[in-house]
């Protein structure tokens, strides 16, 4: 019974495993957070609160994130230099 528990789990300690999906998970893992960290700092330094939460919260491996720093913060950080001209 102890077997079938281990080998339905297969991602052994604290969820990281040594075969295939544990790599496959540690890459995914690795990839989501230094796109999200990205994307959090520069929501930050753009005072978008709001962005800030939501890229926080909703988890897409990247996805939004990678939207948000090349479409969204470009748009927002132009919107900001053009108030600051005016």
């Amino acid at each position: 019974m102890a077997n079938m528990y281990n080998s339905m789990v297969g991602f052994g300690l604290l969820g990281f495993g040594f075969g295939f999906f544990g790599l496959l998970f540690a890459a995914a893992l690795l990839w989501s957070v230094i796109w999200k960290g990205l994307a959090l700092w520069k929501a930050a330094r753009l005072n978008q609160k709001y962005w800030f939460m939501a890229l926080l919260v909703i988890n897409t491996l990247g996805i939004l994130e990678i939207l948000y720093i090349y479409i969204f913060s470009e748009k927002a950080k132009a919107h900001h230099h053009e108030k600051r001209e005016e």
